[in-house]
């Protein structure tokens, strides 16, 4: 492999002549071979965009040339639009608040700015990593609003999969609004309910979820860049934070804020802390809402039955013919994931110490693999598995007839004693409450259907049986 020699303040550095990168990522490499994994491009493109506003800003403050204020911002164009995803290779588990990140992005910047003027890779006569793409910024001001950026791209995605998740419930909740069933409560026959109404409660789930994730994700728009290295803003233009962010909110589109504390921002993981425990929440409910899938579609000659999932692969190395609830399981695996990964931002977050919190590194990998991860999982449950739900009629009717828990709906019918004496004999002889109350002509057939009517028995209201 051809190399190059470079210089950083601890002497000379053998880095691939290929690269963009410099000393220090090279340093970085060597020292953290840990995971095989960086950081989320994600973080790629908020550090880079984030670059390139400070040369903007600078230079239109007049503190970097033109030529090198707009060199910088080309080449983060370049870093933005993902060219140079190969020269990111600082392991997630890294220098504390991450540092050796910061120092990639900036060195990959300052090597293709450098070339772009008509200098070297690694001389750095024109453009500095740390003196001009780094002008006026700090590891600790720029790692936490990479967070913040990259938190609100993943965001809208996110939020989308719940909702059209959401949306494919009601669908399915409107098909099966007539289908009655039993409850179950405890895991045992419980009263009518239909299955319209058991789908409605998951959607009614997914949208306040949605709403959650909305507020927390909007919380990352208030940056805490200007701080500088502690949050006094020391070497920085006493314009660079308004305008900082007036250039960001441009460049992205998003909706930002200044941070009224930068000693707060910096040393605070809080809002990270709420956006991974709302993605945890939402893990919860889908891990609940997969379950009963799973139940709900157990068998199909041994189980529940009551609804079909889409057929999508063979179920078994050994057993011909069967197939799995797969796009559930997979789910609840990702959601398991979810979960552990907020213990880990928690730990994190609580990790910090006076002006500022050095986990920075494992916080961002993990709230953005949790956002990303779920977002896939929400996709393929969407589109390979609740849309494609069918309900088994015939089963669930003759789950509501056979029920013990159908008994309740007749108390105020033909009172609580003869109602007992019927689920005996039910559960005695195997015949279904139906049978029973017409054999012995304790209603008539009119009667029984009025008492059993979809409408009336899951719905709030009392029945007598002299009513017409």
């Amino acid at each position: 492999m051809s190399i190059r020699i470079e210089k950083d303040s601890l002497g000379e550095v053998q880095v691939p002549a290929d690269k963009y990168y410099g000393a220090q990522t090279q340093r970085a490499v060597e020292n953290f071979p840990v995971s095989g994994r960086a950081l989320p491009p994600e973080m790629v493109w908020a550090a880079a965009t984030i670059k390139k506003a400070a040369a903007i800003v600078h230079g239109e403050l007049g503190l970097l040339e033109k030529k090198v204020s707009e060199a910088i911002s080309r080449a983060a164009d370049r870093v933005i639009a993902g060219e140079l995803a190969d020269n990111f290779v600082v392991d997630i588990y890294q220098a504390g608040a991450g540092t050796s990140f910061n120092m990639n992005v900036n060195e990959v910047i300052a090597n293709l700015a450098e070339e772009a003027l008509g200098g070297k890779r690694g001389e750095y006569r024109m453009v500095h990593p740390n003196d001009h793409v780094n002008m006026a910024q700090s590891t600790n001001d720029v790692v936490p609003t990479s967070i913040r950026l990259a938190c609100l791209r993943v965001a809208d995605e996110l939020i989308e999969a719940v909702s059209l998740l959401s949306q494919a419930f009601a669908e399915r909740a409107e098909k099966f609004k007539n289908i009655v069933t039993t409850g179950r409560t405890h895991l045992q026959d419980a009263v009518p309910i239909t299955l319209g109404q058991q789908f409605g409660g998951y959607v009614h789930t997914l949208e306040k979820t949605a709403r959650r994730l909305t507020t927390s994700f909007n919380r990352a728009g208030v940056l805490g860049l200007g701080g500088s290295a502690a949050g006094t803003g020391l070497n920085t233009h006493p314009e660079y934070q308004a305008r900082m962010v007036g250039v960001l909110r441009q460049l992205t589109g998003f909706e930002l804020s200044a941070d009224a504390n930068l000693f707060a921002a910096m040393a605070s993981m809080d809002v990270f802390v709420d956006i991974s425990a709302r993605m945890k929440t939402a893990a919860i409910e889908l891990v609940r809402i997969t379950n009963d899938l799973r139940l709900l579609s157990s068998g199909p000659t041994s189980g529940l039955a009551e609804i079909r999932l889409p057929e999508l692969q063979p179920g078994s190395s050994i057993m011909p013919g069967k197939v799995n609830p797969v796009i559930p399981e997979m789910t609840a695996m990702v959601c398991f994931q979810v979960i552990g990964n907020e213990t880990c931002v928690n730990m994190a977050a609580q990790a910090g110490q006076l002006q500022l919190n050095v986990m920075m590194p494992v916080i961002a990998h993990n709230v953005l693999e949790s956002a990303k991860i779920l977002t896939s999982a929400l996709g393929l449950l969407n589109e390979r598995c609740v849309s494609g739900i069918e309900a088994s009629q015939e089963r669930c009717r003759e789950y509501f007839e056979k029920s013990m828990g159908t008994a309740t709906v007749l108390n105020p019918v033909i009172g609580y004693l003869k109602t007992a004496e019927v689920v005996k004999e039910s559960l005695r002889t195997g015949k279904s409450l139906k049978e029973i109350i017409l054999e012995r002509k304790i209603l008539t057939p009119e009667e029984l259907e009025r008492a059993l009517h979809p409408e009336r028995i899951t719905h709030p209201g009392i029945l007598k049986k002299s009513e017409d």
